[in-house]
């Protein structure tokens, strides 16, 4: 069964989503894909929400 995990930042820069990536997939995390929240006054994103997976097994404990 796949457990969800879902990171907000608020800060959108390439270190900021480098630093996420690494820190959550060195603790078993896989990179399952990225959202923007845009805002119409800019052409940057002003949120990024960062969505992650990993196999839960059957005794309920997360891998």
């Amino acid at each position: 069964m796949p457990v969800f995990k879902v990171i907000e930042l608020g800060t959108v820069t390439e270190d900021a989503i480098e630093e996420v990536l690494n820190s959550w997939s060195s603790k078993g995390w896989n990179f399952d894909g990225m959202q923007f929240a845009m805002r119409e006054s800019s052409r940057r994103p002003s949120m990024a929400f960062m969505l992650f997976t990993r196999e839960m097994p059957d005794n309920g404990e997360a891998v």
